[in-house]
């Protein structure tokens, strides 16, 4: 009992839990924008090369 209690007063795994979900969220947000921005400059490349040969 004496161990959950001391668990529950650590306060560092907590933070460093808080910390790891931070770092997953901008993880997310960069692939996400990162993806976003690959797919738009694809197309755009496309689109110059489509022009230059007709």
């Amino acid at each position: 009992m004496k161990f959950f209690r001391k668990m529950l007063k650590d306060s560092k795994g907590a933070t460093a839990i808080e910390y790891g979900l931070i770092a997953a969220l901008i993880a997310v947000a960069a692939i996400t924008a990162m993806s976003t921005l690959g797919n738009t400059l694809g197309n755009t490349f496309n689109n110059v090369s489509n022009e230059m040969a007709g």
